[in-house]
């Protein structure tokens, strides 16, 4: 006897007592119908054995068909994604990750094939073979993570490895900075030196150096005593660039103390009298050009140790700046907007001893009113 219909794509079979599931396969390459029949004892496996056949099947062609390597899809990440959204520094960054690890380690791996122990596997090996640090492993973490979320929305992954991988555990750098009595010996030693003026910026004001960098003299107002901090000076490789400020929230304005307005003052007066031409910028070098970050770093570093003083970077006055700010009983959420932070959470996680500080002097203010 024939097999009959019951419901669509399964057939039931009276002399064999079997049910029979049609499952459509597709055309073949040379445009065949292909079918696949699968057979149940009741109606009801029947039906789960479609289901369940439907759901493989739509999956199957959902599931990207390209012969693309990671190394192939960064490439294509770069060129169209990154390069035209992105500022210099971080398309430098990222191109710097890319070819000098990501692509020699991964690179090979067709994209439809990398799993997340391919790069569970790859932090392992280039921590012990470059001695990265976690946080700079962490941005190598980041690059990835972006890219394949990228990939899944082009369609290239249906689901991007990333998900199912640990990300390295970034460190809180350890916090070098001055406290009040040690500020003020820098400020004694530096009176009359070129870098007094971009010390107390950054030790007074708390300006990144990048900042101090890129300050140009229409950002002062005298009259009013105000800095605007808009812009920052920045160095990736070779190039030096003016760029807007690191964030939105580091765009600030500040009121500037008598002393540093004074040498403000001063050294405008000094470029105006031995410069041909004015410079835009309020912090040259010996050879009366813009300080790169980095030059401007060496050169306090080098003061620093000439002088025999503790240990701090030009970014560490900045730290100070928070300390001494802490000291004086200034709340933290006050503290991070002078800083230019984007939230109060990112002052706390970098300024980790301004919190136990404060811890301390709660503790003390309570046991002093229970003696």
């Amino acid at each position: 006897m024939a097999r009959k219909t019951v419901e669509r794509n399964i057939s039931y079979d009276e002399a064999r007592k079997i049910y029979y599931v049609s499952m459509d396969l597709g055309k073949d390459k040379d445009g065949k119908r292909r079918k696949r029949y699968q057979t149940y004892r009741t109606l009801h496996a029947a039906r789960a054995g479609l289901r369940n056949f439907l759901t493989h099947r739509e999956e199957e062609l959902r599931t990207p068909q390209h012969s693309l390597t990671l190394g192939d899809w960064l490439e294509t990440w770069m060129d169209n994604i990154v390069r035209p959204t992105r500022a210099e520094t971080t398309v430098y960054g990222y191109q710097k990750i890319i070819d000098n690890h990501v692509v020699p380690a991964l690179g090979h791996i067709p994209l439809l094939k990398l799993t997340p122990m391919d790069i569970q596997q790859y932090y392992i090996q280039v921590q012990q073979n470059a001695n990265l640090s976690s946080n700079t492993l962490r941005r190598h973490h980041d690059l990835l993570s972006s890219s394949l979320r990228s990939a899944v929305r082009q369609d290239k992954l249906l689901q991007s490895p990333m998900d199912k991988v640990e990300p390295p555990r970034a460190k809180q750098k350890e916090t070098s900075y001055y406290r009040p009595e040690e500020l003020k010996r820098l400020y004694s030693l530096l009176e009359g030196h070129p870098l007094e003026l971009c010390a107390k910026l950054a030790g007074s004001l708390g300006m990144r150096r990048e900042e101090i960098c890129g300050l140009r003299w229409e950002s002062i107002d005298y009259q009013r005593q105000l800095l605007y901090i808009k812009e920052a000076r920045t160095a990736f490789g070779a190039t030096i660039v003016q760029k807007e400020t690191k964030t939105r929230s580091s765009v600030r304005t500040l009121f500037i103390p008598d002393d540093v307005a004074r040498l403000l003052q001063m050294e405008q007066e000094r470029q105006a009298s031995k410069l041909e031409e004015p410079s835009p910028f309020v912090v040259l070098d010996h050879k009366g050009l813009p300080y790169s970050p980095n030059a401007l770093s060496l050169a306090f570093t080098r003061f620093v140790r000439k002088n025999d003083l503790p240990r701090v970077t030009l970014h560490g006055l900045r730290h100070s700046f928070a300390t001494v700010a802490s000291f004086q009983g200034v709340p933290l959420f006050d503290i991070g907007k002078a800083l230019g932070h984007a939230t109060p959470a990112t002052t706390g996680r970098i300024y980790t001893h301004l919190v136990d500080h404060t811890h301390e002097d709660t503790l003390l203010k309570v046991s002093d009113a229970l003696k």
